[in-house]
C-alpha cells in the first residue's frame, strides 16, 4: 500500500500545486479544510458487504468545493473477493483512468453503436486501464481476495450512471412494454426487474 500512499500524496499535491496560484484564497480553504476528509476516506477499506460486493469512495467536487473548475477527480473502489463488481456504468462527463493496488481485476467497456465492441483485460496490481468518455465500463474482481484499484476522472463533477438502476430503477418507472421490446424479454421478467431495482433505488 506504500506505492497507493505515494499515488494519493502526488495526486493531492498537483491539486493544491494548481489552487496555490488562485487568485481567490476562499477555494483554496475549502480544499484544505477538506483534504483531511478525503485522506482518510481513501485510506480506509470500503464496506464491501452489500448485493454487488464493491464500494466507490469518491473524491469530487462535492467533497472539495476547492476542485471546482479544475476538470479533475478521484476514487477508490473496494471489491470483495471472487464477483466483487462495479457495475456496467457510465461516466458522461469524464474518461475515467483505472489504476489495480491490489488483486485480480477483469476489466472492460464497449465501443459505441453500431459496433458495440468489448474490450477487455484482466489487471493485476500495478496495471492499468482507461475507460473512454460516455462509455459503458465495469470492473469485476476474479480473485479469491479483496482487490482495490484508485480511478482518476477528467472532470470535477463526473457524474455516473448505472445501467441497470437507470433501466430498471427509474423512477417513476419506464412503461414495461418498452422495457420488453427493447430488450427482447417478456413483460413478466421486466416487471420483476422493476421491483427488485426499484426498491433499491427508491
Amino acid at each position: 500500500m506504500k506505492g497507493v500512499q505515494i499515488l494519493v500524496a502526488f495526486v493531492l499535491l498537483a491539486l493544491v500545486s494548481s489552487l496555490a496560484s488562485a487568485s481567490d484564497p476562499s477555494p483554496l480553504q475549502d480544499f484544505c479544510v477538506a483534504i483531511n476528509d478525503a485522506k482518510n476516506g481513501l485510506n480506509k477499506q470500503g464496506n464491501t458487504s452489500n448485493q454487488l460486493g464493491s464500494k466507490v469512495t469518491p473524491v469530487n467536487v462535492e467533497q472539495i468545493p476547492g476542485l471546482n473548475t479544475l476538470g479533475i477527480s478521484f476514487a477508490r473502489v473496494d471489491y470483495a473477493p471472487y464477483g466483487g463488481l462495479n457495475p456496467p456504468h457510465t461516466h458522461p462527463r469524464a474518461t475515467e483512468i483505472l489504476v489495480v493496488v491490489e488483486g485480480t481485476l477483469y476489466v472492460g467497456f464497449v465501443t459505441s453503436n453500431p459496433d458495440n465492441r468489448l474490450i477487455t483485460k484482466v489487471l493485476y496490481p500495478g496495471d492499468v486501464f482507461v475507460f473512454p468518455v460516455g462509455l459503458i465500463h465495469f470492473q469485476f474482481n476474479k480473485g479469491n481476495t479483496n482487490a482495490v484499484a484508485f480511478a482518476g476522472l477528467s472532470s470535477q463533477n463526473p457524474g455516473v450512471i448505472t445501467i441497470a438502476n437507470a433501466v430498471f430503477g427509474s423512477n417513476p418507472a419506464i412503461n414495461p412494454e418498452v422495457l420488453a421490446k427493447a430488450f427482447q424479454l417478456e413483460k413478466n421478467i421486466v416487471n420483476q426487474l422493476q421491483s427488485r431495482f426499484w426498491w433499491n433505488n427508491n
